[in-house]
């Protein structure tokens, strides 16, 4: 039976709902959380710091990753070095590159060896785990966020990159490997099986996971079953009596009559 609680992988909340991140952030499942700008867009929020603060108000005893957001990198590492004052438990996200395509690993080697904890985001190429590693202080910890789930949106399998990262990461002991953009449930196990050290799922891929894992199969054939059943009963679905039914309706009134 699958179980969430015996997995060695550390699971991580990814989500921007104050309310939900809260929540998960007291069930002892959750091991750390993460958010990003495009999950706070998504949840409406408009002032950045003054919610992670609000967060923080709470969030204090495991990890949480708070994103830079700049076009450049002399902004991006202004922004890290305020984020990184927040709090003790705070890792920053530093994309692997800005929005102009071009490499951020001269700002993570920077901010690292300023003892800055980071989350190196976005990351989907060998050689992009590669040039992070080679930039990040070994004795500084740090989270590498390989985007499993992205990589296999393109139709390719995400396992070999995983494994391979997580070779390349072996000589940093203060590193962690993350499988980022989980799609479902199973990309959990998937996770597991690579030997990575987090995975970072969203809110309700973990409910439906805290509900589900490990569930009976029959058992969930019968629910599903009886979904259908309520709700064609719920729509009110009919079908017309067709001719050959209506024909075999008249012969059978005919026989008992008989």
């Amino acid at each position: 039976m699958n179980s969430l609680s015996a997995l060695n992988v550390k699971i991580y909340a990814d989500g921007a709902d104050k309310a939900g991140m809260l929540d998960l952030y007291r069930n002892p499942l959750i091991q750390g959380m993460t958010t990003n700008p495009t999950l706070m867009k998504k949840a409406g929020i408009t002032d950045y710091e003054a919610f992670a603060k609000d967060v923080l108000e709470t969030v204090k005893s495991k990890p949480i990753s708070f994103e830079v957001f700049a076009d450049d990198f002399k902004e991006m590492r202004r922004q890290a070095l305020r984020i990184r004052e927040w709090q003790e438990n705070v890792y920053v996200k530093i994309p692997v590159m800005n929005p102009a395509g071009e490499s951020s690993v001269d700002l993570i080697s920077d901010l690292s060896k300023q003892g800055v904890k980071l989350n190196v985001t976005a990351i989907l190429t060998e050689r992009q785990i590669e040039q992070v590693a080679a930039a990040l202080e070994p004795s500084v910890p740090s989270v590498v966020s390989v985007f499993a789930g992205r990589i296999a949106d393109t139709g390719r399998d995400p396992m070999p990159v995983m494994r391979v990262a997580h070779e390349i990461l072996s000589s940093h002991p203060k590193a962690e490997l993350l499988w980022a953009s989980v799609r479902e449930v199973y990309n959990i196990f998937q996770a597991e099986e690579a030997r990575v050290h987090i995975v970072t799922v969203p809110h309700d891929i973990l409910h439906k996971a805290i509900s589900m894992c490990g569930k009976d199969l029959n058992a969930l054939s019968l629910d599903t079953v009886q979904m259908f059943d309520r709700d064609a009963k719920a729509a009110g679905f009919t079908l017309a009596t067709g001719s050959q039914e209506l024909a075999e309706m008249v012969a059978a009134a005919m026989r008992c009559a008989a």
